[in-house]
């Protein structure tokens, strides 16, 4: 018999590849000079990251220079998505760090307090999130989407909270040394846990439908995949890592940590789950498995935040349309849309810090810090967009919250923590050992 040799799969073509690496470049020359631009005035990076894709995208640049625009930015899909592609390894590997940078310790050690605070600051911004779903027009959702699928993705949108945003505006501001500042970011811990379970729900059930079936199996999922993580996956991660150690080149412990968070990422796609919840859930078994040497993890921290990352963030960018803002209807939804995200997180962490005896400013700076949405935001608003829940209106509108949410924190917090008294913060039970290690993700 004689054997039949496959094709020879075809290489891309010489003009595409030109285009995609000065997609790359362009984007990331765009994204590094904003982004330091942005951190130069206080804000955070990620501001400066995504204004480098709205100016290469259709507000901006397909205006001003439209051929300029086509060729850089074709619409073949095939070309963009070697550009969503690079995207997408970065936003995993960007999750699967921040998941390892979670300190669960913090959230044992404020307790009560902690999850009184999370819980209130979630559920109402998820209840009015979802209401205001129910409440928009259907030119907001795109064709074939179910109503109540949209407005529960809306809804977790409006609840979830940056802990890399929080991290860094608590360390330039000099307060992650502060009970309140550690607060903070316990109760943002605990928000992220349940933001990413809610996430990968919903997105099941925007894959597989609202049916009984697909309801359980969305439910189901996201809880089988932590026990199997918990169960097999932690005594693996921490067998492979000390491994990994024995060697001095932290080349090892980079190459073992990618491989852990691309196959979790891997794992949860293939069950109809986000990606991004793989990575998280392997991201935090790699964090608190007690083998991980951060030392080592500092080339593939800069590779992700300096190149990967920023690249993300200018993709997210490229795909909002300024322009829709000066339609009336647009507008007035965009306004309402950050009044409820607003007003949800600061009324829902005010609740629960008060339930918890604290006073009115400590209350007030749990609020600000719990109102930033930054890069989580964003994660999700490309996840909804991906799968066809959000159409470019919600999700510019989304991802403008994430912005002015982010650039809101650092003034109030301000404002609110010169008020607070050091003492009166011991006095209120919320002292404790602490742990002033900045997180190296919170750059982001």
């Amino acid at each position: 018999m004689t054997a039949i040799s496959a094709a020879p799969v075809p290489s891309i073509p010489p003009h595409s590849l030109l285009v995609f690496l000065l997609q790359v470049a362009v984007l990331l020359l765009l994204a590094t000079a904003l982004g330091q631009l942005a951190a130069r005035f206080g804000m955070p990076a990620i501001v400066g990251e995504l204004l480098a894709g709205v100016i290469v995208g259709p507000s901006l640049l397909s205006r001003a220079w439209p051929s300029l625009a086509d060729w850089l930015l074709p619409k073949d899909p095939n070309q963009l998505h070697l550009l969503d592609a690079v995207g997408q390894l970065g936003v995993i590997l960007l999750v699967g760090l921040t998941g390892m940078e979670l300190k669960f310790d913090l959230v044992r050690r404020r307790g009560s307090t902690a999850v009184r605070v999370s819980l209130a600051g979630l559920l109402l911004p998820l209840a009015l999130g979802v209401g205001v779903g129910f409440l928009l027009p259907d030119s907001f959702i795109p064709g074939g989407t179910s109503t109540t699928v949209f407005s529960l993705f809306l809804g977790v949108a409006m609840c979830v909270t940056a802990i890399p945003v929080i991290a860094k505006t608590l360390i330039d501001m000099n307060l992650l040394h502060r009970d309140v500042g550690q607060l903070t970011l316990a109760a943002g811990v605990f928000d992220d846990v349940v933001g990413w379970f809610l996430l990968s729900i919903v997105s099941a059930m925007a894959t597989a439908g609202l049916t009984t079936g697909t309801v359980t199996t969305a439910l189901l999922y996201p809880v089988l995949v932590v026990a199997a993580a918990w169960l097999v996956g932690r005594p693996l991660v921490k067998w492979v890592l000390r491994a990994a150690n024995r060697s001095q080149s932290p080349t090892a412990t980079v190459a073992v940590t990618t491989l852990i968070v691309l196959f979790g990422a891997a794992a949860t796609q293939a069950m109809h789950l986000e990606a991004v919840f793989g990575a998280f859930v392997c991201g935090v078994l790699i964090g608190t498995s007690g083998e991980l040497d951060k030392q080592k993890l500092v080339p593939l921290r800069t590779t992700v935040l300096a190149f990967l990352a920023p690249v993300f963030f200018a993709t997210a960018g490229i795909r909002m349309d300024l322009t829709a803002l000066t339609r009336p209807t647009v507008l007035a939804t965009a306004c309402a849309v950050l009044t409820v995200a607003i007003l949800g997180k600061f009324v829902g962490a005010y609740i629960g810090a008060k339930m918890s005896g604290l006073g009115r400013w400590e209350a007030l700076a749990l609020g600000a810090g719990m109102n930033c949405r930054g890069v989580i935001e964003v994660i999700v608003a490309m996840v909804g967009l991906k799968l066809g829940v959000l159409g470019p209106e919600t999700y510019t509108i989304i991802i403008l919250v994430a912005i002015v949410t982010s650039l809101m924190a650092p003034p109030i917090l301000r404002i609110a923590m010169a008020r607070v008294d050091e003492n009166s913060e011991a006095e209120m039970g919320l002292s404790g050992p602490r742990d002033l290690t900045p997180s190296p993700s919170a750059s982001v």
